[in-house]
């Protein structure tokens, strides 16, 4: 008959099971600051692991969409004044519903910037979806000239938001973070354009919001080369990790402010 497991209670309120009839390598006890070592969790702990791809894979890709696809109409690259008429249900379910479930599994990988970043302009995206469905159905009006106070005014709670998020990002990613501050850039540019009427700042902010789509498609190519080969393909700025392409990502298990077999982030 097996011996009964026992509770070993662990720092951060995740629980181990040691069984004594299993060998471990060293005896419990703390090391100068106070913590279990690597090898005392590793011996102890019995670690149950539910892993998820990087939704900021997905959420990136979605947000690069989106960002394309409605800010290079704005920037007139393409199309007239009657575009989101046509073009807002991909805005709706790509940059929007995508983006929304991303922020939603990013939250399972504790990874608080991207919930936020997702989360925001995933729910800009739905909500400018719905507004050009109701356009296209006669229930509202747009104006048609450059004034447009009532979205304007949104871009200030796009970029208030966005510009803290850019700086929280610098914690683990520099190109993240240039992306998110290019977003703010364009936000505070439209916001101004928009309220004010100023034709030539929503064109100029509908080009940084371009140049954001930009940045966004690279860092999640990056990330999602990261994820395919196991190893760094493109560099994305980690200041706590080795950004030489090639390099092997980290080991899968680790033990981030004191939860053992929980990886942190993506």
């Amino acid at each position: 008959m097996d011996s009964p497991s026992r509770d070993y209670p662990a720092r951060g309120g995740v629980a181990g099971s040691v069984r004594p009839d299993v060998p471990t390598e060293r005896t419990v006890e703390h090391n100068g600051d106070g913590l279990l070592g690597r090898r005392d969790w590793e011996g102890r702990t019995r670690v149950v692991l539910s892993p998820i791809a990087g939704p900021s894979i997905l959420g990136l890709f979605a947000l690069m969409g989106g960002l394309l696809v409605l800010f290079a109409n704005m920037a007139n690259w393409y199309g007239s004044n009657s575009s989101p008429g046509l073009f807002w249900p991909f805005v709706l379910i790509f940059g929007g519903l995508a983006q929304v479930l991303a922020a939603m599994w990013s939250y399972k990988a504790r990874d608080a910037s991207a919930t936020l970043l997702h989360g925001l302009w995933g729910s800009f995206f739905l909500g400018y979806g719905i507004l050009y469905s109701l356009v296209g159905t006669g229930a509202v009006t747009a104006p048609t000239g450059s004034k447009f106070p009532e979205l304007g005014f949104w871009f200030i709670v796009l970029a208030a938001v966005t510009g803290v998020t850019a700086v929280a990002a610098a914690a683990e990613s520099i190109s993240h973070s240039v992306t998110l501050a290019t977003l703010t850039a364009g936000s505070i540019l439209l916001a101004i354009g928009l309220m004010a009427g100023i034709s030539g700042v929503v064109t100029a902010g509908a080009w940084v919001m371009v140049f954001a789509a930009g940045f966004a498609f690279y860092v999640a190519s990056a990330l999602l080369l990261e994820e395919s080969f196991g190893r760094v393909v493109l560099p994305l700025g980690r200041p706590h990790r080795d950004n030489v392409p090639g390099h092997v990502v980290l080991h899968p298990i680790q033990y981030e402010e004191e939860y053992p077999g929980v990886r942190v982030g993506q």
